[in-house]
């Protein structure tokens, strides 16, 4: 196959992928807007963490909050939780690996934040933590995950919010993650603000 062939192929399944995505995900995103609106509206903060793509997805989402997403308002508490290299190296050396986020989840959630926990394959060990750690610290969770939503999705408490693409590869999750971090911004931006545009 010759590179144009291949790269059309890429965004066909992409765009085949998203449609596919969009009757199934639609309710739960809106449903991941409220959660998150809530907890902004109560003086809650937003934390996100997840592991290489999730990782700069997880920051993603905490620039366009912090900063803003397509209109100007005033910022809003999100904090990713994949930044300080001194916090992730110490856990990591000291507790393991699986810590570095769950251990930021309970220094710095307080009951009716929100963790944003972002996993592909819904297995990732470090999320798994966190999101006990939210549960043991009164968060409620929304979780962007894909293949079936894996242990994850076995977690998940009534009241939190399961986003699980329903794709396989690995990619497609990942452009649909991130579509999803953009809806969810804006959203978000919309229910603050009354933004109709």
């Amino acid at each position: 196959m010759d590179s144009i062939s291949r790269i059309r192929q890429h965004f066909e399944e992409s765009v085949q992928t998203k449609i596919e995505a969009m009757e199934v995900l639609a309710e739960p995103i809106a449903d991941a807007i409220e959660v998150m609106v809530g907890c902004i509206l109560n003086n809650g903060k937003l934390l996100a963490c997840g592991n290489g793509g999730s990782a700069a997805d997880a920051q993603h989402f905490a620039a366009e909050l912090v900063g803003r997403f397509e209109v100007e308002r005033h910022e809003l508490a999100a904090i990713a939780l994949t930044t300080d290299s001194s916090i992730l190296s110490a856990i990591a050396n000291d507790y393991g690996f699986d810590q570095v986020y769950a251990k930021q989840v309970r220094a710095l959630g307080q009951a009716g934040d929100v963790l944003l926990a972002i996993s592909t394959s819904g297995n990732s060990a470090n999320v798994l933590e966190a999101i006990n750690a939210a549960h043991e610290n009164d968060l409620r969770v929304v979780a962007l995950t894909g293949k079936g939503g894996g242990v994850i999705g076995e977690l998940l408490y009534e009241g939190d919010v399961h986003i699980c693409v329903p794709a396989a590869r690995t990619a497609r999750i990942q452009e649909i993650h991130l579509l999803t971090i953009h809806c969810l911004c804006d959203g978000i931006d919309c229910l603050l603000m009354g933004v109709e545009e």
